[in-house]
């Protein structure tokens, strides 16, 4: 059974929230949403014809390289919950979708925007499919879950982060594509965050994916706090593989 309904051109996955995405308050967790609204972008995808399978074939697959998210209202578990998802065409290299969690009464409780690109499985390159720019056209006016593109990120140039530890990509970050899953990134940010800051409601989350990592790989993870946010970079090879920034309440 296809898990998602589609409402125009929109698509709709409801969902009793799960214990094992929450925190130990029984919140729904920063990479507990993204695990949400990773799946149900793949399925939506692949119901307009430009999922993992459809690009598979052809040696291609779709990887996030940009993600906001903002926290209006706390989910927790045992909630049900509807949460949308919708494709708004390509702005400059990216592909671009939103994501509305709401609870039962339609009320707002996470709002996000992603840039996507396309890479060749084989070479690691971005590409551009002659016919998925077709597909991808937008037919009518859309919504904005949040109306401008997850911003590039670059850590302040006036202040030094500190260095919090290095993590060895592992059996569990790797993702069906081959390398690093894009949840893992939060969850080893979140991790490398003194647990009583990290405890704190969160506001808002942006973070760039940089350059991919694979299993066996040393990612070496820098912090830095301003104020009630935090931004955390990891770095392998002298080169930034994501940063992330953290924005508490």
């Amino acid at each position: 059974m296809i898990p998602v309904s589609r409402e125009g051109y929109k698509f709709r996955s409801d969902i009793c929230l799960p214990c094992y995405l929450t925190d130990r308050e029984g919140i729904l967790r920063v990479s507990g949403f993204m695990d949400l609204a990773q799946e149900i972008a793949y399925w939506a995808a692949e119901e307009l014809g430009f999922g993992y399978t459809s690009l598979h074939v052809h040696h291609t697959a779709w990887v996030l390289s940009r993600m906001h998210i903002h926290f209006e209202n706390p989910a927790h578990w045992r909630d049900n919950v509807k949460l949308y998802t919708w494709h708004k065409g390509a702005n400059g290299l990216f592909y671009l979708r939103d994501f509305d969690l709401q609870d039962e009464n339609g009320y707002h409780l996470v709002r996000a925007t992603s840039s996507w690109v396309v890479i060749n499985e084989e070479t690691r390159r971005l590409v551009r499919p002659e016919d998925l720019s077709a597909k991808l056209e937008t037919m009518e006016k859309v919504d904005d879950s949040i109306e401008e593109p997850a911003p590039k990120l670059i850590l302040p140039k006036d202040a030094e982060p500190v260095y919090a530890g290095d993590h060895t990509v592992a059996y569990s970050d790797i993702d069906i594509v081959g390398h690093t899953n894009n949840v893992r990134y939060i969850v080893w940010s979140m991790d490398c965050i003194p647990p009583e800051e990290a405890a704190r409601p969160v506001k808002d989350v942006f973070i760039n994916f940089n350059k991919e990592t694979t299993l066996g790989e040393a990612v070496s993870l820098y912090r830095l706090q301003i104020g009630s946010t935090w931004f955390v970079e990891g770095r392998s090879g002298g080169k930034s593989c994501f940063v992330a920034q953290i924005d508490f309440c």
